[in-house]
């Protein structure tokens, strides 16, 4: 199994990409694997904060072209063929799932980057909070050079998350930029010689882990909502037109029409209205008490996560 999934103590995993023959690309069965990391530490209630990171000279490389293409296209064959969701445990979402697009994974993930970082590892460490990065770590969207397109959320997060200049010099350059300038970039929280990297991320892990749970998770969900807010919005006027459609098929009256539009109202809102209602949920756990008690009979918190 070339994706290793570690408790490493104290609330946090860590999740090894260990595929050096291949640079540490993924065919169809690491892609799989990869996603089944992510979901299960997403499941995982002890586990609060994950490090990601790869062996040998490169930290994710993306897809292996060679296999991955025509194992995926053969997936769909099937799928399309026998009106499945998935075979075998494949799933045509494996690609996208592995590298964090666009799925409320709320707990913290820290990227320690250890070599190269291409093409849908750029599509991951997106989709990381935390980025440090050893010196001889590289980074580059390289699909254009190769006539490809970086379809795994790059194009969109990128640009919402470095200033725009930098961000389409390596979107449209496509060159490999080094790690000191991935972090002039913003692209990077810290570079770290390599024989600390795995140290500096559990340093970040331990600085997360001592904060409360569930407010961690709903700070992350918050800040996810007001950065992907279109995305949001575009899912619930699509939830609400089809509805409408439907009802105007079947013949609904005027009040049941009315009745989905106050739904579709009810689920518009602005991202500070979002973080409104997710403050509400925080303030009314047992940890928004635990907090202000052990400050005030100064001991440390014993978070709950309820």
């Amino acid at each position: 199994m070339a994706i290793h999934y570690r408790d490493d103590g104290d609330h946090v995993v860590v999740i090894t990409i260990d595929r050096p023959e291949a640079r540490n690309s993924a065919d169809m069965e690491h892609f799989k694997l990869l996603r089944e990391a992510w979901e299960r530490f997403a499941a995982d209630d002890e586990a609060r904060v994950a490090i990601v990171t790869g062996v040998g000279d490169a930290f994710f490389t993306g897809a292996d072209l060679k296999r991955y293409v025509p194992e995926i296209t053969r997936l769909h064959r099937e799928i399309a063929e026998q009106g499945l969701t998935e075979i075998d445990g494949y799933r045509l979402d494996d690609g996208t799932r592995a590298v964090l697009r666009d799925w409320p994974l709320h707990k913290p993930v820290i990227a320690a980057v250890n070599g190269f970082c291409t093409a849908g590892g750029m599509e991951m460490v997106g989709g990381c909070d935390i980025r440090l990065a050893c010196p001889e770590a590289a980074f580059s969207v390289m699909e254009p050079k190769r006539g490809l397109f970086a379809g795994g959320g790059t194009t969109v997060r990128l640009p919402r998350q470095i200033p725009w200049a930098f961000a389409m010099e390596m979107l449209l350059c496509a060159d490999l930029v080094p790690a000191e300038r991935a972090l002039q970039m913003g692209l990077l929280n810290a570079v770290v010689p390599r024989s600390d990297l795995l140290d500096a991320a559990r340093e970040y892990a331990a600085r997360i882990v001592a904060n409360a749970p569930l407010a961690v998770q709903a700070t992350k969900e918050s800040a996810l909502l007001g950065l992907y807010a279109d995305g949001d919005l575009a899912r619930a006027l699509r939830s609400g037109v089809r509805a409408l459609r439907d009802a105007a098929a079947a013949g609904a009256d005027p009040e049941a029409i009315a009745a989905i539009l106050d739904g579709l109202a009810g689920e518009l809102r602005s991202p500070l209205e979002k973080e409104a209602r997710i403050s509400r949920r925080v303030f009314g756990t047992e940890d928004a008490r635990e907090g202000p008690r052990a400050f005030a009979e100064k001991r440390p918190p014993v978070w709950r996560s309820r």
